[in-house]
């Protein structure tokens, strides 16, 4: 008696796996189907579709905000956040990873990128250079001309000239080296 039981259990679970919701009918992304006229199931969107959410992202990248004490100290944030890991606070390219044994970036106050223009700063930023991976999809666009700001006042820093400076600021420069 047991045996004919466990046969015909056997053969209802053999024929649940076989139902239509196990395996059902379905189109991939990449695969040929006859759905559309083209052949292929994977459409290409309608022209001047925009993403939802996009468009103040990219209004934002169009438009470099004008530099402020406030846009200064948010570019210092984020480049100690993002930045500093490998081109240190300095922007030497001596950073924590660097001496792990990870290549060294290039000196962010070297003349040669002294002559770059904002734009190739904030591309390297969005896009990524070399070993450097891209963080458009990590950083606001505000924030990486936030950063680029902070960049050139490094640059500035690095390569200022004592008597361009304020009277009050060399007064204090003067009296701090004097012992």
């Amino acid at each position: 008696m047991r045996l004919p039981v466990c046969i015909g259990l056997c053969l209802l679970a053999t024929a649940c796996t076989r139902s239509n919701m196990d395996s059902q009918p379905k189109y991939h992304e990449y695969a040929p189907g006859g759905l559309f006229r083209d052949g292929r199931v994977l459409q290409a969107p309608v022209p001047g579709t925009v993403a939802r959410g996009d468009l103040a992202r990219a209004e934002e990248a169009k438009n470099k905000p004008p530099v402020t004490m406030q846009l200064l100290a948010r570019g210092r944030e984020q480049f100690d956040v993002f930045c500093s890991p490998c081109h240190d606070r300095a922007g030497t390219g001596r950073g924590m990873v660097v001496l792990r044994g990870m290549p060294p970036p290039p000196d962010l106050v070297e003349q040669r990128l002294l002559g770059a223009d904002d734009q190739h700063f904030y591309d390297v930023i969005s896009h990524g250079f070399g070993a450097m991976y891209a963080h458009a999809d990590r950083i606001r666009p505000r924030d990486r001309w936030a950063i680029v700001a902070y960049v050139r006042a490094l640059q500035l820093g690095q390569h200022a000239n004592v008597a361009e400076l304020p009277a009050d600021l060399q007064a204090r420069l003067k009296a701090e080296k004097s012992p």
